[in-house]
């Protein structure tokens, strides 16, 4: 009897675990974690232990929503698989001028860029003309390009994702904070993307004008040298609010965070913030915290980078140069 009883109390003890949550996640001292203290204005969130598949803290996270920018991972992940050349030059087409909302690009008609730039900016900058030309120049052009993407979604397990086109501006491109996860994890396996993703900044060298363009990450965190970030993705488009994604240690463990639908121009960057104090402490980040963290991004000047020259024979040359700018949020 005295044995049946101890089985229900350890039972019961694990569920009331499981429901809090309350877990150590530190690799420190022990630190409950409790799904209460953490207040997020995101209205589907995923804290997912990368490395024991555990979800840390989930809010509407099977919610089908969409995607914005983020479903440049995806694009990336496709345009690697398929083992293009990355040195061969691709170039911006009419067909590639964003007509559905009329986004600003400042890749000019007829501009060429290796393969390789052009992903570095669709990740980094999130430049929709950019990705747009990766599907464009794709075997089989952009029908196949975005059959690809969806069929790669089926490989990863993400049965609630759907991909209309490779730049995200569709709202028909969808997912959950689930599927994104199991994305996330996926994208973290290509060099490239765990590269291109966490450049801070970054100048290329158009063709056949010349002119040199320096861009910054669209994810501002990548930028003040306060996170350990492996792979990072943000979007924004009316329907899907704004949306972050990252693979992160923190608490000397990874771990993924997905967060959409996030209203105001700096709330995903609060939230991450509001997370990651979360995990290192157990605690709500206090309101002065959380304003200190919540820095404009155009106040983050650009550090030295590459600027990549490239002539007609697609032969490749690197200097240094320094600028400083804003990119999109």
């Amino acid at each position: 009897m005295k044995r049946s009883l101890r089985l229900v109390f350890a039972s019961l003890a694990v569920a009331a675990a499981y429901a809090a949550p309350l877990l150590s996640y530190a690799a420190g001292p022990t630190i409950l974690l409790d799904g209460q203290k953490l207040k997020l204005a995101s209205a589907n969130v995923l804290v997912l232990d990368a490395k024991g598949g555990n979800a840390i803290y989930a809010k509407g996270a099977d919610t089908v929503t969409p995607i914005a920018s983020v479903t440049k991972l995806m694009t990336s992940m496709v345009v690697l698989d398929a083992n293009l050349p990355m040195d061969e030059l691709v170039s911006v087409g009419i067909e590639d001028i964003d007509l559905l909302r009329g986004s600003h690009s400042r890749l000019r008609l007829g501009s060429e860029l290796p393969r390789r730039e052009m992903l570095r900016l669709a990740l980094m900058a999130s430049e929709n003309r950019a990705a747009s030309s990766l599907a464009r120049h794709y075997p089989g052009g952009r029908s196949a390009f975005v059959e690809a993407m969806n069929t790669k979604a089926q490989s990863l397990g993400m049965t609630h994702t759907h991909f209309a086109d490779s730049t995200g501006l569709s709202s028909q491109n969808v997912s959950t904070a689930n599927d994104l996860a199991r994305m996330v994890q996926a994208a973290s396996g290509y060099d490239a993307i765990r590269d291109f993703t966490t450049t801070a900044s970054h100048f290329v060298e158009l063709q056949p004008t010349g002119q040199v363009l320096g861009f910054n990450n669209t994810n501002a965190l990548v930028r003040n040298g306060q996170w350990d970030i492996q792979v990072s993705k943000t979007g924004f488009i009316k329907e899907a609010g704004k949306c972050l994604v990252m693979l992160a240690t923190v608490a000397s463990r990874p771990v993924v965070i997905v967060l959409l639908d996030s209203y105001g121009k700096l709330t995903r960057i609060a939230d991450a913030q509001r997370v990651k104090y979360w995990l290192e402490t157990g605690e709500a980040m206090p309101v002065a915290r959380v304003a200190k963290h919540s820095f404009k991004p155009h106040l983050v000047k650009a550090s030295y980078k590459s600027v990549v020259r490239v002539n007609r024979t697609s032969k490749t040359h690197v200097h240094r140069a320094h600028a400083s700018g804003s990119s999109p949020a």
